[in-house]
């Protein structure tokens, strides 16, 4: 097939902002790909307290900001084009997640494809979770197959974000993949009741000291009881683990809070890693050193840590990747990874409007 040009678009649970990744893709026995350029928007306070605040909001709110919030996101796209130069076929756009309930077929995600794609004058493709919640899947994860055909070399592949997920490939060529629970979600939690937009390192969870009485109670939680394919969204969090860490706040420092929450993800990522392979670790997650050093006392396997371009923006890329699959009419969604009734092709493509040369 033919190179395919497209600008992967990431926003995520961490609210970190945009991720913007200009990626070339080609086929030649098998995928190889090229991260031409790549870039993160920061959101500014008001956009990001209104991505906050929306899951409780009014219907009109949350409209309004789905159109606003594409619109944000054509116009960044056009500067990043402006900056690059880069001749994009296709935007990919995986949206903001607000609201994440599989076992209801619901889940949605922000950042109207329409917007964008009347500001650029680009094709975007966008949507992909939402036909896989309806043939009865979780809706996530959906990166597995960018694992499985872009990072081969690798038998496990974990993407610390908000939420931390996990692709575990098998010898017959078949992967798995799931939410293994928390992660930046929780602990930037924390490290904004000291005024820090996270815990940069891991410097103040190194100091301090895992409180057993926490740790058993986030061990519990259903969740980590249940079977894959399985996934988790901001909703389990607020419902089951920040009343956790509200009251154990009360009860202990910031750090040794930190501390055992980055125990507690360690051994969950660890109890799924069954015998040794590589682990490839990217999400924002495998910058914070104490939590990394946690999951290399847990775990077997053989822990990688690749280039900060790829750490940053492998979500971005492999969105990308989702765009040329649906571009391709091949399959982008797996069965096995997200329970669905069967593989499939998710997204949807929303094309710019022609203009009337009259």
């Amino acid at each position: 097939m033919k190179e395919l040009r497209i600008i992967g678009l990431m926003s995520g649970t961490s609210l970190d902002g945009l991720d913007l990744a200009a990626c070339t893709f080609t086929f030649d026995n098998q995928w190889i790909f090229t991260i031409n350029h790549c870039k993160t928007v920061a959101y500014s306070m008001s956009l990001k307290s209104a991505l906050q605040r929306l899951d409780t909001s009014t219907a009109f709110e949350y409209a309004k900001t789905d159109h606003e919030l594409g619109r944000f996101f054509g116009s960044e796209v056009n500067k990043f084009i402006s900056e690059t130069d880069f001749e994009a076929d296709y935007i990919s756009s995986h949206g903001h997640t607000i609201f994440h309930q599989p076992e209801i077929n619901l889940t949605t995600q922000i950042g109207h494809p329409s917007a964008i794609a009347a500001l650029t004058k680009i094709p975007v493709i966008a949507d992909f979770r939402t036909v896989d919640v309806h043939l009865n899947g979780q809706g996530a994860p959906l990166v597995p197959i960018g694992d499985l055909l872009l990072f081969n070399e690798y038998k496990y592949c974990l993407n610390l974000g908000g939420i931390a997920n996990i692709s575990i490939k098998d010898e017959r060529g078949g992967i798995r993949a799931f939410d293994t629970g928390i992660a930046n979600m929780a602990l930037n939690l924390v490290a904004q009741t000291e005024g820090k937009e996270y815990d940069s390192g891991g410097e103040m969870a190194q100091k301090g000291s895992v409180k057993t009485a926490l740790l058993e109670q986030l061990n519990k939680l259903d969740y980590h009881q249940l079977p894959a394919p399985k996934s988790i969204g901001k909703e389990w969090f607020n419902a089951e683990v920040k009343p956790l860490i509200s009251k154990a706040l009360k009860e202990n420092s910031s750090s040794d809070v930190l501390a055992t929450l980055c125990e507690h993800i360690a051994m969950q990522i660890a109890a799924q890693i069954s015998n040794s392979g590589k682990l490839l670790v990217t999400g924002g997650g495998a910058k914070n050193d104490f939590l990394v050093q946690c999951i290399k006392k847990h775990c077997s396997a053989e822990i990688n840590l690749p280039s900060d371009e790829l750490i940053d923006y492998k979500e971005a890329l492999i969105f990308a990747f989702l765009g040329t699959l649906h571009a391709a009419h091949q399959t982008n969604i797996l069965e096995a990874t997200t329970g669905s009734s069967y593989d499939h092709t998710g997204g949807c493509i929303y094309s710019p409007f022609l203009r009337n040369k009259n």
